[in-house]
């Protein structure tokens, strides 16, 4: 048997090494903001607000909810963040954080914005991945039809091509320089549509090392099995899979328009389950040679994937396996993580600060709404301060 791995996430000095002493007091005031669900959600009210009325409000959210979970507006900002994170060991990928206005002229762009992060990444050691979301390069609603079986109109169909055409730009982009690229998961009811482009993507640019990465949400109570026959169909035509594992993103809306619309709620039961699932995910993956990401904020579920490493014997500094984890969270698992050698990637966002604001409304809700995950975050913020007091 393997010696348990020796990791902690608790090693606090690591985690905030990066932080000033200013910057940490900064996290503590928007931890404690999060940790607060009455004060949270009236300070989202009040700035979506003020947003609306075009207050002068942009400085105040750079200093605070912005400018703790994003990278910047922009590349080179972003960039910046990057190298920073880069001196403690830990990789970036710049995520373009902005919804679009639905049209044509926006898809296309975004599909602009994300070559750049591609050609960026090329130059940059520790932007190892590019990031996109296929709702920002085309309509939820015609890869809804496609999903359902239904007959497109021409117009839908001509726009369902651009779609296809904007994601295999980004995908080839990433082959020809060498970028790995990651596709978000998004909704049930179009996801496989997604799956579909990643997998036509991946039996052209995944043939001699693993491009491009589809994103499992291991909150859906089939997913695993998807995972599974994912990995069978790779083999069988001698592609290399590249998964992403999450839990998952679109819980209450999965819910409700399955209730809605009467079918089987696609969620699993409850906690428990979604994180069984999400471990034995991981341990497939790693036991079947599956290029995994791990985009996992539960500590448990990092440990695990830590011993499945040292179990298999696979080299840490390899692009086998990658930890990842928000930007602006987590930082007590991201850092320990590669300050033991581990590769770990941080998600950092960027945009407009106005148009990023979607973004960090679904992280405000999300940190106070997952148990425990504010109040854990605040919890190691006062004992660092506390540790550097007592020095």
């Amino acid at each position: 048997m393997p010696a348990k791995p020796t990791i902690s996430f608790d090693n606090l000095k690591v985690a905030f090494a990066s932080k000033s002493d200013a910057e940490l007091r900064k996290m503590h005031l928007v931890f404690a903001l999060l940790n607060n669900k009455f004060v949270s959600d009236l300070g989202i009210a009040l700035t979506k607000i003020g947003f609306a009325l075009r207050l002068p409000i942009k400085g105040i959210m750079k200093q605070t909810m912005f400018g703790h979970f994003c990278g910047g507006e922009t590349i080179a900002e972003s960039t910046a963040a990057a190298q920073k994170l880069a001196e403690y060991g830990v990789e970036s990928t710049l995520d373009y954080s902005v919804e679009g206005d639905g049209d044509e002229a926006s898809y296309d762009q975004t599909c602009a914005e994300i070559l750049k992060t591609i050609e960026k990444a090329q130059n940059q050691d520790s932007l190892p991945f590019a990031v996109f979301k296929v709702t920002g390069l085309g309509d939820h609603r015609v890869m809804t039809k496609v999903q359902a079986g239904e007959i497109l109109s021409q117009e839908e169909s001509l726009a369902y091509d651009r779609l296809k055409n904007r994601v295999d730009q980004l995908c080839h982009a990433a082959f020809q320089k060498g970028v790995k690229i990651l596709i978000d998961a998004e909704e049930s009811w179009f996801q496989d549509t997604i799956d579909s482009m990643a997998y036509e993507a991946m039996e052209k640019y995944n043939r001699e090392s693993c491009i491009v990465y589809n994103t499992y949400q291991m909150y859906r109570h089939d997913m695993l099995e998807r995972l599974k026959a994912a990995e069978q169909v790779a083999k069988a035509n001698g592609y290399l899979l590249g998964a992403k594992l999450v839990r998952g993103a679109y819980m209450e809306k999965e819910a409700e328009r399955a209730e809605e619309m009467g079918y089987t709620n696609p969620i699993q039961p409850n906690k428990v389950a979604t994180d069984r699932d999400y471990d034995l995910g991981v341990e497939f993956c790693i036991s079947n040679g599956v290029y995994l990401v791990s985009g996992s904020h539960n500590e448990a579920s990092n440990h695990l994937v830590v011993e499945l490493i040292e179990k298999h014997g696979i080299d840490k500094a390899s692009d086998q396996v990658f930890f990842a984890q928000l930007y602006g969270m987590s930082d007590n698992i991201s850092f320990n993580l590669a300050n033991a050698g581990y590769r770990v990637l941080k998600y950092v966002p960027y945009g407009p600060v106005e148009k990023v604001m979607p973004y960090l409304i679904r992280r405000a809700s999300e940190n106070s709404s997952i148990a425990g995950q504010s109040s854990r975050e605040f919890s190691l913020i006062k004992k660092e301060i506390a540790r550097r007091k007592s020095k």
